[in-house]
């Protein structure tokens, strides 16, 4: 087992995520030291996911508050924001495209708001947190899978939907909304499938059929992400070889059996397949206040992937790390301040983004036509 000297820093947060890393970034900005605690090993041990769309007051004021406003905008993508919806059939419901000044929700890819969040940082990588224990003689006791304990003043669980840090504060566990993504990828798609890069074209697009759809997302270099979302059991995939795409492949085509050939093309084509079932925690999920822990993002309002979530992960921690970084007189009357601003704001867009999805996988196609509409009337 490996010995390490037992080290008292003030604050550590658990996760290297958009949470996690907007909140050491600003504290950085603030000459304030953090542990950040990532259990991956390297920032590119796996795929870092697709592509965000930043909102003004939101994803883009957290990184106006690290300093990283300008970088953001010149990495990102305003003409990604165009979205075309289709019929099953084909038929085009939709096709919305962004004036070229239009900077309201501009995606950029998930490992580049990484990579630019990393910056100077000295993240801890391969850092497994099993269990956070406050109330220590030392301060809260972050337990490692190694065997080894740190103590922490505070610390601020940043580390997703499965975060091994709510259980200090909550006995909530996510629960399945009964709808599943299964994602697959296009590479190098304006020269491999030239058909499907003008299907696609800047943005998104994407196809609301009964209790199901497909949407396809572009990336940068050419890259799309394919999420066939369906409603289903929890073991719909019980019976198929996660590592046998080609029987995936298959079963989803059986799916959107009737589909117009190019919307199944985007699924002929993947490359590889993973299961994402949708989870979420309860719309007002709060927690009783305890000193020296608290949660940010996902481990703490896990909601449907509407674009909300990053974006409140990212503002929470720029706003809680400026709430700290002045040096408050006292930091956890700052930090259940801090909490009940959140509460609030995150019960709001949880309980938007649980319609939503109800809504944009349904047994009414329309009714997810009519949730565009309400974000982005038809031009």
């Amino acid at each position: 087992m490996r010995q390490r000297t037992y080290t008292r820093r003030r604050i550590a947060v658990v996760g290297g995520g958009p949470a996690g890393l907007a909140f050491a970034r600003v504290m950085h900005r603030h000459d304030r030291p953090v542990a950040v605690l990532e259990r991956d090993p390297a920032p590119d041990a796996r795929p870092p996911g697709g592509t965000l769309d930043l909102h003004e007051g939101l994803g883009q004021l957290a990184m106006d508050k690290a300093g990283l406003l300008a970088e953001f905008q010149a990495l990102s993508r305003p003409e990604g924001q165009a979205m075309r919806i289709l019929d099953p059939d084909g038929t085009v419901l939709r096709d919305w495209r962004p004036d070229p000044a239009e900077r309201a929700n501009p995606e950029i890819d998930r490992g580049q708001l990484r990579d630019l969040l990393l910056g100077p940082l000295d993240v801890r990588w391969g850092e497994r947190v099993t269990k956070v224990v406050p109330g220590a003689r030392d301060g809260v006791l972050v337990h490692f899978e190694d065997g080894h304990q740190e103590a922490f003043d505070l610390v601020i669980g940043a580390d997703g939907a499965w975060s091994r840090t709510r259980p200090a504060l909550s006995p909530v566990t996510p629960h399945y909304t009964g709808v599943t993504m299964v994602e697959t990828s296009l590479d190098d798609v304006d020269t491999r499938h030239p058909d499907l890069a003008t299907l696609v074209g800047d943005g998104s697009v994407a196809v609301y059929g009964v209790n199901r759809a497909v949407v396809a997302q572009r990336n940068s270099g050419g890259h799309v992400k394919v999420h066939a979302q369906f409603r289903a059991p929890l073991d719909w995939h019980a019976h198929l070889d996660p590592g046998d795409p080609e029987a995936v492949r298959s079963r989803l085509l059986t799916l959107f059996d009737g589909w117009t050939a190019p919307v199944l093309d985007l699924l002929r084509h993947g490359t590889a397949f993973v299961h994402r079932p949708l989870h979420v925690l309860p719309v007002s999920h709060t927690w009783a206040h305890v000193p020296g822990v608290t949660l940010l993002g996902d481990a703490a309002h896990l909601m449907p992937p509407l674009g909300a979530g990053a974006n409140l992960a990212l503002l929470e921690g720029a706003e809680l790390a400026e709430s700290l970084a002045d040096g408050p007189a006292d930091p956890d009357d700052a930090v259940r301040a801090f909490e009940e601003r959140m509460w609030a704001r995150a019960g709001r867009w949880a309980k938007i983004t649980a319609a939503g999805l109800d809504r944009l996988v349904s047994p009414d196609p329309a009714a997810a036509l009519a949730v565009f509409d309400q974000v982005q009337p038809s031009r």
